[in-house]
């Protein structure tokens, strides 16, 4: 066997042995606070968006991920495990009755809601992906304000 023929036996395992290693992507956890509930009743579901359009999201069927957590001392806080780097939105339901939607009123939400970067909602503010937006590059605490229309 000549040297040239050794040489590319040599380099086809190379190869080989590169395209059969697992190769993990770098992930990260995104924890959120939801602040300021006005009770303890029911429970508080928390929705991680990743693309452009995906909110408002009223039925909750445009998520990324979704998890929903108990409220204790008016507070909520859950922890999103193993998201890629990325932009992301948050947008969270006060949900006292239980029911996994929003109850609404004759137009206005009765039960409280929160998007990340949004203090304050209105005809003039509505939630939106671009603004709620946050990009994730490495282990994130966010506190959401809870608003109640």
């Amino acid at each position: 066997m000549t040297r040239a023929m050794v040489m590319m036996h040599f380099y086809v395992l190379i190869v080989l042995f590169y395209s059969f290693q697992n190769k993990t992507e770098t992930t990260y956890s995104l924890t959120v606070n939801a602040k300021g509930l006005r009770n303890s009743d029911g429970v508080v579901q928390f929705a991680l968006y990743n693309k452009e359009g995906s909110i408002p999201d009223a039925h909750y069927k445009k998520y990324y991920r979704k998890l929903t957590a108990k409220i204790v001392n008016g507070t909520s806080e859950v922890t999103f495990l193993n998201i890629p780097i990325g932009n992301y939105a948050i947008n969270i339901l006060h949900d006292e009755d239980v029911d996994g939607k929003i109850k609404k009123g004759i137009i206005l939400p009765k039960e409280g809601i929160g998007f990340s970067n949004y203090q304050s909602i209105g005809l003039l503010n509505k939630p939106e992906f671009g603004k709620a937006s946050f990009n994730l590059t490495s282990d994130k605490t966010l506190d959401v304000k809870i608003i109640y229309l």
